[in-house]
C-alpha cells in the first residue's frame, strides 16, 4: 500500500521525538536483522544478482543500505535502498540519495526503470517497510528536535537528515 503524502508527513511527525535522535525509544538493533536479511534475499532474487548490504550504521539514524548493482538494472544505474531505524521507513534512490531530486526525476532522465522501481518497492512493502519518496524527505525539516538551527543563516536540515542522516 502506498501512503499519501499527507499521511507520510503525519507519520514522520509522529516518529520525530526530540529526545531520541539516533534511534527511537525502545529500539533494538536485533529486531532489524531478520527483515533486513529478507530484503537482501528478495532483491537478489528479483534482480538475479548479489547485492551489497551494509547494516548497523554507527552515529546515524539510518539502519542500513542495500545496493542493487548497476549491471542488474534496466537503465544501468544502481539502485540504493536506505532503511531507517525509525518506524521501518525506507528510501529508494537511483545511484545514491541526493543524486536526483527523487525517483520521478531519475525516471525522467532515463536513469531508473519503472519496472525496477516497482520490484524494489513491492519487496519493501511486502516486508512491512514504509516507502517514503525522496522528494518528501528533501523538504526542510521543521520538527521539534535540536536539528533545527538557532541561526537562520545556518545549514537547514531536511527530513532525510532527521531519519537517515548522521549525528
Amino acid at each position: 500500500m502506498v501512503e499519501s503524502e499527507p499521511d507520510l508527513m503525519t507519520l514522520l511527525r509522529e516518529l520525530d521525538d526530540p529526545e531520541w535522535l539516533e534511534w527511537p525509544m525502545g529500539y533494538s538493533r536485533s529486531e532489524g536483522v531478520v527483515p533486513f536479511g529478507r530484503l537482501v534475499s528478495r532483491l537478489e532474487s528479483e534482480f538475479g544478482t548479489s547485492c551489497t548490504a551494509e547494516r548497523d550504521t554507527q552515529d546515524s539514524s539510518e539502519y542500513g543500505r542495500v545496493v542493487v548493482p548497476a549491471e542488474a538494472t534496466v537503465c544501468g544505474t544502481r539502485i540504493v535502498v536506505c532503511l531507517s531505524k525509525f518506524g521501518s521507513l525506507a528510501l529508494v534512490s537511483a545511484d545514491n540519495p541526493g543524486a536526483f531530486f527523487g525517483t520521478d526525476d531519475a525516471q525522467a532522465e532515463g536513469e531508473l526503470d519503472a519496472g525496477d522501481l516497482e520490484k524494489v518497492e513491492q519487496a519493501l512493502i511486502s516486508l512491512a517497510y514504509v516507502v517514503v519518496p525522496e522528494e518528501l524527505l528533501n523538504l526542510r525539516y521543521d520538527g521539534e528536535s535540536r536539528l533545527r538551527p538557532w541561526d537562520k543563516d545556518a545549514w537547514q536540515p531536511s527530513w532525510w537528515d532527521r531519519f537517515f542522516g548522521f549525528f
